[in-house]
């Protein structure tokens, strides 16, 4: 017997948004803190930043993930 693995609803989420454009292009991504939370909750989502080499900023109510490990410079 073959076992099928279904996904979860997280695990759908996390894809969904790790495979946008911006973040297979190295880029930016940003979401709403309570989204996340709502989502997939805080510590899967700082996990999975980390299992990709990412880094993760707060600011006001959102999250930034900076999708590649180049230095970040905040100039102003």
């Amino acid at each position: 017997m073959q076992m099928v693995t279904r996904k979860t609803r997280a695990d759908a989420w996390i894809d969904q948004i790790f495979s946008a454009r911006a973040a297979r292009k190295g880029a930016v991504i940003r979401r709403s803190i309570a989204w996340i939370h709502r989502e997939v909750g805080q510590d899967r989502f700082f996990a999975e930043v980390r299992k990709r080499g990412h880094r993760l900023m707060q600011t006001a109510d959102q999250y930034i993930v900076v999708c590649h490990n180049g230095p970040i410079h905040i100039l102003i």
